[in-house]
């Protein structure tokens, strides 16, 4: 028999066990209270005559109680109830005092690094922030299972944005910006119609972004290839009024370069309108709107030509940044960007060529776009092409009613994360133990994520028009529930993962990019695939597989584990776990191997996967970067770049950005000690995350990663 603890954790029954406890109770009362030997075995025997394979430590404490009870040692019974009470309530009590004063004392810092988007002095984001320490202190003490929230403070599993489940809200969508630009919609009570113009389009877009964002806690994702019927509506306009104007009066082609001029006018301001809405708007979350703009054409697009221009606008002005306080261009951390590579435009002498060498300009300087391959995109979801989600999880392809595929509109609800290496220390090198024990917490993993579930079901239309009534994700009825969007795969539930390098090698002894190693890193990945497939099948709710893009959550997990199993060489002693299926940053491994590597390990974390390589100097390697562009098309679905190298945006010196005597960030070419205005990379830890830097002395353990 297996006994369920509270962390989820299954350990094989134990009798001495409740002998032990019963008589340490016994030495807390008067003698004629005491159970005697034989009571204590036929207690025992009573449990054990149930013949069950698996009971919850709480089961056979209760059945304790009740024997002790029917035998008539009530003092004992009595005793016994009490100490439970009593841990009951020091696991339940309120834990957010402290918590929500030091935010307010600016004391907090672990909110202040739990996200690199918020600014925790501000009062909108503190508001956000007490709000959520009230929700996560509900959600532990009252509306997660006991074990459940042992488990995640144990590291068995992480329970995902905890802050926010107290109310029914999702995680990230796909936006339906076609429909709702093109049908309109409403916002506060007001209804917004069809845009007559690119730049009304853009103005609105981004109006829908900001509410959709304050009314979800995850990302989002617009597909940008909408708007391009919007620029052609503009360039009618001015054509129809140019034609009117100057009919006779100056020839066609006049006519039509200053229609081009105009339109450009509009087309940069459009673009720019976009931009500076999304890195001055606030949510009531507390931080800029978390989007993604998704970037890609395609050859039956009757709005190509102008959706290449809108692309290539959005690079350019990326490329040239924004503005910050000093009046120094910076690289603004939202809008995202991805940029679809396909037959057109893969560096191959495709028509849209120009705009890859742009984008890879883009990106040597400001580290965006990312980038999907169109190609191996359609080889793994059935000849679709879409956006990730803002999180950058994947939506499974689903088909509507009439047999079309679907993705924009969809979402997802929510996400759990399984820490593998601590299942690996768990096991000690035993193999047959490590499968036993990844089954049995994949199990809890499935009612942790059933809870987001239930926490969705029943939820009125009414939470948010937005999303349910007005286009977002569905144009459902006032007071009707979201229950259908829920099931039959129209929305996903992931499971994540961490720690894929150091589980493989806790095991095996080697790392996964060995061939043994490798094995079992597909036997691992495979039997999560398999475990969501399976989920998916029994509830008809879209269980998906997710390589979780969580930097925070790789150094909570190897935190718990050191503090509990001790310094665990080239595991637990590095201060952080290897993202996902990610190949752990220290091997030596060209960018080409590793993508080529990584690829096989997406294709099965078909619920979202992104990988990451490091070029040095990266505003110096624009043709390596290009080479490395073509490679990613032919080789891999979703990869993004690095740099391991300090740029300094006030002189643009590419080299080693130092402390100074004060300990000071300083650029060792014009003095330069505004932070706004340099990108400082240290890799003091191993770990190198997109947009942060890392101030510590080099001899110090403790760091403190803040956002640039």
């Amino acid at each position: 028999m297996k006994i369920i603890k509270r962390n989820g954790r299954a350990v094989d029954y134990d009798r001495e066990k409740i002998k032990i406890a019963i008589e340490k109770a016994n030495q807390e009362v008067r003698k004629t209270d005491r159970a005697t030997r034989e009571d204590i075995d036929k207690i025992i025997e009573y449990i054990e005559e149930f013949g069950k394979k698996r009971m919850l430590v709480e089961d056979v404490q209760d059945i304790i109680e009740e024997k002790l009870m029917e035998i008539g040692k009530y003092e004992l019974s009595k005793k016994y109830i009490v100490y439970r009470y009593t841990r009951a309530l020091v696991r339940k009590q309120n834990t957010t005092d402290e918590s929500i004063l030091g935010l307010i004392r600016n004391e907090n810092k672990e909110l202040s690094e739990e996200n690199s988007n918020k600014n925790t002095i501000l009062a909108s984001t503190q508001r956000d922030y007490i709000a959520g320490e009230v929700s996560r202190d509900l959600t532990k003490r009252l509306l997660l299972p006991e074990k459940i929230v042992k488990a995640d403070e144990e590291g068995v599993l992480h329970f995902h944005d905890a802050d926010y489940f107290v109310q029914p809200i999702f995680n990230c969508c796909l936006v339906n910006i076609a429909d709702m630009l093109d049908n309109g919609t409403v916002m506060n009570g007001k209804l917004i119609e069809s845009p007559k113009s690119f730049q009304v389009a853009c103005i609105v877009t981004t109006q829908i972004i900001a509410t959709v964002a304050s009314n979800q806690y995850g990302g989002q994702s617009i597909d940008l290839i909408h708007l391009g019927k919007y620029l052609r509506k503009s360039y009618d306009k001015y054509k129809k009024e140019m034609q009117e104007k100057y009919k006779e009066k100056i020839k066609e082609e006049q006519i039509e370069e200053i229609v081009q001029d105009r339109l450009k006018v509009e087309l940069k301001a459009g673009v720019q309108a976009i931009q500076y809405q999304i890195n001055t708007l606030m949510t009531t979350n507390g931080q800029t709107p978390f989007v993604t703009l998704f970037m890609h054409l395609e050859e039956n697009d009757p709005y190509i030509k102008e959706n290449a221009m809108i692309i290539e606008e959005v690079l350019q002005q990326r490329l040239e940044g924004i503005k910050n306080d000093k009046g120094v261009f910076v690289t603004p951390a939202f809008p995202k960007l991805v940029y679809v590579l396909d037959e057109c435009n893969n560096l191959t002498g495709g028509k849209y060529d120009y705009l890859t060498k742009l984008a890879v300009k883009c990106s040597s300087k400001r580290m965006y776009p990312d980038y999907i391959s169109a190609k191996k995109m359609r080889e793994n979801y059935q000849e679709n092409i879409f956006s990730p989600m803002g999180c950058r999880s994947f939506l499974s392809p689903w088909k509507d009613e009439k047999g079309n595929y679907k993705f924009e509109g969809r979402f997802n609800q929510g996400v759990v994360s399984i820490n593998l290496p601590q299942i690996g220390i768990v096991a000690n090198g035993d193999e047959e133990v490590f499968w036993k024990e990844f089954s049995e917490r994949l199990e809890l993993c499935k009612e942790a994520l059933m809870c987001r579930h239930y926490a969705l079901l029943g939820t009125k239309s009414d939470i948010s028009p937005i999303h349910w009534q007005y286009g977002a994700v569905a144009r459902l009825k006032k007071d009707e529930t979201i229950d259908n969007l829920l099931y039959g795969g129209y929305s996903t539930i992931s499971l994540g993962y961490i720690g894929l390098y150091e589980v493989t090698k806790l095991i095996t002894g080697e790392s996964h990019t060995t061939e043994k190693g490798h094995e079992f890193a597909i036997k691992v990945m495979k039997h999560l695939r398999e475990a969501v497939d399976k989920w998916k099948k029994e509830t008809n709710i879209g269980f998906a597989l997710y390589g979780t893009p969580a930097e925070s959550l790789c150094y909570k997990f190897a935190k718990i584990d050191k503090e509990k199993f001790g310094t665990i060489k080239d595991i637990t002693d590095k201060g952080y776990y290897t993202n996902s299926y990610h190949v752990d940053v220290r091997e030596k491994i060209d960018a080409f191997d590793k993508l080529s590597f990584e690829s096989e390990f997406q294709e099965i974390s078909s619920g979202g996967a992104i990988s990451y390589i490091e070029i040095p100097n990266m505003n110096k390697n624009i043709e390596a970067l290009e080479t490395i562009v073509k490679f990613i098309y032919n080789n891999i679905l979703y990869a993004e770049f690095n740099t391991k190298s300090d740029f300094c945006h006030n002189c643009e010196f590419d080299g080693e950005i130092t402390i100074n005597k004060d300990n000071e960030w300083e650029c060792p070419n014009c003095g330069n000690k505004d932070h706004s205005k340099m990108t400082v990379v240290r890799r003091t830890c191993g770990y190198l995350g997109e947009n942060f830097w890392n101030v510590g002395k080099t001899k110090e353990i403790k760091q403190r990663v803040m956002h640039l």
